[in-house]
Parts: C-alpha cells; sequence; structure tokens
C-alpha cells in the first residue's frame, strides 16, 4: 500500500473537518429570552424550513408572529440542487442555528450549497454586507495568479445577469488552471431577493477580503448576508452536481508528476502503521490551526483593524523621494512650475528622472507632525488605490521639508471646466453623469471599501481632478493625518471647509461622519447638472436662498428641468437629469439618518429600475438660514485647508 492510497482517507477526512469549519454560524444583535414568543415563532418556523424550501423551488422568503415577535426567514439553495440533497443542507443549517445561536435576534449560515437566515427586523432586499466570516485552508497557492483573476470578472457578470448558456441567475459556478499546474474550482452566489446592483457590491466587497487575506490560499469562503463566495482544489459536494462547467484555461506549464509510492531505504514500502503515525498528528495539529485562524478572524471582524505601517522600512524606502530629486524635478519650485496654491502649501508640476509627470505639494512648515508619524501616514495613503481617486506616488522628508509626489493629471479640476461659460460647453451631459458616477465610485472606495474609514470632509469641484479622458479623480483625501487637525473621531473644534458644501450638523456643532460628505455630493451634482456654484445663488430672491433651495422649490413645483445648464438642453436624457437631481435631494436632507449610504447611491445611480425614496427638505433649506444667519457660525471663506478623516476599520 502506497502513501497516496493510504493518505487519501484521512486527507478527505481534512476536508470534511474544513468543509464543517466554513459553514459556522454568526450570531448578532440583540437578544431574546429562551421560550419566549420569538423563541417559539423562529422554531416553529425553522422547523418546517427544508420542506417548504424545497416545495419553493428552492427559496423560500417569509415570516411568522406579530409584532415585536415577529420573524423573517429567508432560505435557500443553489439553483438545480436535487430536491433531497437541499432539504438534507436546509435542516442541517437551520439545527446548527438554533443549536448555536442560543438567544440572538439575528443569525445566518451558508455551507456550500445552502442558506438560512433569520431576523427580528425585515430583511428582504436590503443591501446587509456585515457581519462577515473568512474562512480559508492553510496550503498556499505558489502562483501571481488566483482563480479570481482568471475568471473572477467573469463569475460575477454571469452571477448579475441571467445566462441561457452558464449558470443560474444569483449563482455562478467556474473552473481556472493555474501556471501553478492547479485547477482550482470558485463559485459566487448572492439571495435573489435583492437587487443586481447590491448583489455585486457585496461580492466586490468579498473580492476586496480575498485579495486581502486569502489569495495565496488554496482553497476558502467568504460569506456575508447576502453573498458568498468559495474556491477549493476539489469540486465542492453538491455545488457541481448539476452545472456544466467550462473547460479550464490552458496552463502554462505542464502538468506535475504524482509523487511516487514512499519506501524504505531498503526498498520496502513503508507500513500504514507508519504512516499513520505521521499523518494523524500533522492532520490534527492542521485543523487546529485552521479552526485558530478561523476564531482569530471572526473576531476581527467586530474589532477594529489598526494597520502598522511604522515598522516596514523597505516599503518606506521605496517610497521616499530624496530633496535634491524634487528640486531637479521642479526646476528647485520656479515659480512657471507652481499650479496651485492652498492652506497646506503649494502645489508644483514637476517631471521625474524617469520622465514621469508628477504633481508636488511642498506642505507648509506649520505641520504638527513628526517624522515618524508622516513617513507613517503618507505610507498609508499611497496604499489607497483607486481609478477615480489621485494616486500618492511618495513623499520626501529632508529637514522641515515635508512633500508628497502625486500622479500628474493633466486637465487640471473639474471647477476650471464646470463653472467656466466657454469651457463648460465641452461637458456634454453624458460626460457629467460618467462623472458624477465616477465621484461617487470614489467616495464609495474611500467609506468602505478601503483599509480605512475615508471621511474627506471638503468635497467640492475644485477637489476633483480630471485626467486626459475627462475621467475623475477625487484629491485631498489623505491630508487630515498628513497634516495634524485638532479634532476627534466624531467631531472637531476647528470648522474648516467651503460654505456652501458643508452638512448643517457639521457646520454649526462641528459632528461629521460619512453623511456630511454625501451632503457635499449631493450639492456637487446639484452644481453640475446646473452648471453653476452653489454660492452663485445666494440672494437670488427675497428670501436669502441658494442652489439648493432653489431645487427643492422647482421639484415641489414639478419643474426640475428647469435646473438644467441650458449649454446642455440639447445634449440631456431627461429621465437621467430628473434621477441624478431626486438622489442629490436625497443627499442633502436635513437629518443624516435620512440621507443614503454610498452603496446605495451608487446603485440608484446604475440602475434606473431601482425605486428612490420620496426626499425630505434639505438642510439650510428654511427661511430662517438665510446668508446672515448662516455667517454666525461659519465665515464664507473658512476654506483653510481640505481635511480628511481617517480611521481604521
Amino acid at each position: 500500500m502506497n502513501l497516496k492510497t493510504s493518505f487519501l482517507p484521512i486527507f478527505l477526512f481534512c476536508l470534511i473537518i474544513l468543509d464543517s469549519i466554513s459553514a459556522q454560524e454568526l450570531c448578532f444583535n440583540g437578544f431574546f429570552k429562551p421560550n419566549s414568543t420569538y423563541d417559539l415563532n423562529r422554531r416553529q418556523i425553522l422547523s418546517s424550513l427544508a420542506s417548504n424550501v424545497t416545495t419553493h423551488n428552492g427559496f423560500f422568503n417569509s415570516s411568522i408572529g406579530q409584532e415585536p415577535h415577529r420573524i423573517f426567514i429567508i432560505a435557500m439553495c443553489i439553483p438545480g440542487t436535487k430536491p433531497e440533497t437541499c432539504s438534507r443542507c436546509i435542516k442541517g443549517a437551520s439545527d446548527g442555528l438554533l443549536r448555536t445561536c442560543l438567544n440572538q435576534t439575528d443569525a445566518y449560515t451558508w455551507p456550500d450549497f445552502c442558506m438560512v437566515r433569520y431576523s427580528n427586523i425585515s430583511i428582504s432586499g436590503s443591501l446587509d454586507v456585515d457581519p462577515s466570516q473568512i474562512g480559508s485552508s492553510t496550503g498556499d497557492i505558489n502562483s501571481n495568479v488566483t482563480v479570481f483573476d482568471r475568471i473572477g470578472e467573469d463569475l460575477m457578470a454571469r452571477t448579475i445577469t441571467p445566462s441561457r448558456t452558464h449558470g443560474h441567475k444569483y449563482y455562478a459556478a467556474g473552473v481556472a488552471s493555474l501556471i501553478t499546474s492547479q485547477t482550482v474550482y470558485a463559485m459566487m452566489q448572492c439571495t435573489p431577493d435583492i437587487p443586481p446592483g447590491y448583489c455585486g457590491y457585496c461580492l466586490r466587497e468579498n473580492l476586496h477580503d480575498y485579495e486581502s487575506c486569502c489569495r495565496d490560499k488554496q482553497g476558502g469562503s467568504i460569506i456575508r448576508p447576502i453573498c458568498f463566495i468559495r474556491w477549493d482544489l476539489h469540486p465542492f459536494a453538491g455545488a457541481f452536481e448539476n452545472i456544466t462547467l467550462p473547460p479550464p484555461q490552458p496552463q502554462s506549464q505542464p502538468p506535475l508528476s504524482l509523487t511516487p509510492p514512499v519506501t524504505a531505504k531498503d526498498g520496502k514500502t513503508i507500513s500504514i502503521g507508519t504512516i499513520v503515525a505521521i499523518v494523524v498528528p500533522t492532520v490534527v495539529i492542521l485543523v487546529l490551526l485552521v479552526i485558530g485562524l478561523l476564531v482569530s478572524r471572526r473576531r476581527k471582524s467586530y474589532q477594529t483593524i489598526e494597520v502598522q505601517v511604522g515598522e516596514e522600512i523597505a516599503t518606506i524606502n521605496s517610497l521616499q523621494f530624496d530633496f535634491k530629486t524634487i528640486e531637479v524635478a521642479t526646476n528647485k519650485f520656479s515659480d512657471s512650475n507652481m499650479i496651485g496654491r492652498g492652506g497646506f502649501g503649494e502645489v508644483y508640476r514637476g517631471t521625474l528622472p524617469t520622465g514621469t509627470e508628477v504633481a508636488v505639494k511642498r506642505l507648509s512648515k506649520t505641520s504638527g507632525q513628526g517624522a515618524k508619524e508622516f513617513k507613517s501616514e503618507a505610507v498609508l495613503v499611497t496604499k489607497l488605490q483607486h481609478r477615480n481617486l489621485v494616486r500618492l506616488l511618495g513623499f520626501c522628508l529632508e529637514g522641515e521639508e515635508k512633500i508628497l509626489v502625486y500622479e500628474f493629471v493633466p486637465n487640471k479640476s473639474f471647477d476650471y471646466f464646470l463653472f467656466d461659460p466657454a469651457k463648460q460647453r465641452e461637458l456634454d451631459w453624458t460626460r457629467r453623469y460618467n462623472i458624477i458616477r465616477g465621484i461617487a465610485r470614489g467616495i464609495l472606495y474611500l467609506h468602505h471599501d478601503s483599509r480605512l474609514t475615508i471621511i474627506h470632509r471638503d468635497l467640492k469641484a475644485s477637489n476633483i481632478l480630471l485626467d486626459a479622458d475627462m475621467n475623475p479623480k477625487i484629491a485631498d483625501f489623505g491630508m487630515a493625518r498628513i497634516y495634524t487637525i485638532d479634532q476627534t473621531h466624531a467631531n472637531t473644534n476647528r470648522i474648516v471647509g467651503t460654505y456652501g458644501y458643508m452638512s448643517p450638523e457639521y457646520a454649526m456643532h462641528g459632528h461629521f461622519s460619512t453623511k456630511s460628505d454625501v451632503y457635499s455630493f449631493g450639492v456637487m451634482i446639484l452644481e453640475i447638472i446646473r452648471g453653476k456654484t452653489n454660492s452663485s445663488f445666494y440672494n437670488i430672491d427675497d428670501s436669502g436662498g441658494n442652489l439648493v433651495t432653489h431645487t427643492w422649490r422647482l421639484w415641489r413645483n414639478g419643474s426640475s428641468l428647469e435646473l438644467l445648464d441650458p449649454t446642455i438642453r440639447e445634449s440631456y436624457q431627461s429621465n437621467e437629469v430628473i434621477r441624478c437631481i431626486h438622489i442629490a435631494l436625497l443627499c442633502v436632507q436635513e437629518d443624516p439618518a435620512d440621507r443614503p449610504m454610498l452603496p446605495a447611491i451608487v446603485v440608484m445611480l446604475s440602475s434606473s429600475t431601482e425605486t428612490l425614496p420620496v426626499p425630505r427638505a434639505p438642510g439650510f433649506c428654511l427661511s430662517s438660514w438665510p446668508e446672515q444667519s448662516a455667517r454666525k457660525y461659519f465665515p464664507s471663506s473658512i476654506n483653510d485647508v481640505s481635511i480628511t478623516d481617517l480611521d481604521a476599520r
């Protein structure tokens, strides 16, 4: 008996253990008393869930009981799963939730080919991406290419959109060959009660986690309440039984030969007892390591992750420019190369020895940070990369000089085009609409997708740069940490920003959050549609109105299209313009709780079928807030510096 044959049962046993770990239950939110009415309703609906799912074509969405003891349930199996297989999976998942979640009002579990979720509030169609769970095997793939590099985008497209040839709506599976001669199986799934945009956003979140934690792992899964991804070197039990998979992509290296049977020095095959003595402890250690890893990851999902960069010496060195290089690049910071000036200092155009054009921001010498903190924060910001953000390439730190080196964006700032009567004609409606969506994607990354929670706090047209193709790039999103500002995570004693873009709660009380940026984004949308600044509407009539007030009046009168810039009246799509105005009014509502989050805003901008809520009155819209009253709280030119807040997730 050779090693391969003897090891197979033990290896399969290990895989079974790993599968059971990857399907752990997540219990969260409020609590209920055991044997209470809510508990009895929960047990009742879970006990009949398996039969309900199979009799409803693999998806069941229902509720039972009356408020406040009502429980909502969602359960499903992969489309095409055999009824008996689906039933066993749903029953096992339901029993697992009853055993593990003893008194939590919300819980879900997502094994390979079924999921069960319950809550005390309605969950159907909601964008719920927390809490998440990450599980991965300990084996590594020695390759720079991963399964999701090969087929990730294709799987997402097939998951979101129905296809006649592959998979099913909200589910897709595929297989890819890597350069290590390994074939990797992968799958994605969303609950079919959510809009396609929510599904895509949730899957993107999982793929971001995959890039951060597990791209070198041979197998694993990442789950959220509404979506699930999994990959492994072996087909998942039940997942591929009725799915016709496309052939794997050609390998760039020949397959490796199988390991020959292990023999002793005298030529005899090693005994089964010896193999077991070697393999069993190894398997046990492996399983314990995996359990420890998953427990650690699960804890981290509820805690703030602190990003450590102070000891990344190699990274810092690779990003640091010497002062002489910067001097040569900018012709000794000549006035002819100056392209901007602000509260942080001057910005110069420069050319590195490699020929790369850069924008060099020479910070004023009043920064309160020391050298170590400046390096750490600069390295953090360089890691924030998105096509709708201006990229920080590196920094220079010599003596009192603190310099940031950015990519050069050729088309200047957005306001240079938008508010110039001649140049704004270059911005037809299609281009403006694309800029709106690009800015939204950039803010989404800052708020949700990056390794930090980033609140910009000075979003405006002049802080949006345009590249050669007129794509928007948000600038100055990392300056609060690089340039020390007196502030806490929730409020600030120094109100900075630009009058007309600041939300009421920030302007009056110094309270800021992601919803503060949402308000500013709403004002920008209105400026993009009108082609004029918010401030240009002050004192437009006796009520002391502004652009937000003016838009709100047009909306209530049913004449929203009167807001449109006359220079683009020949190129616009009325439904898109009206929808953007509607979204902008949702963003500038007075109560921050009423304003949508960026994931929802991105979906609203991407889908014309998404139903939008009715907007409430905007902040600074009432007659009690004319310009003179507002100036009691802040002057009109307090844009000393652009401020950004960064919190580790």
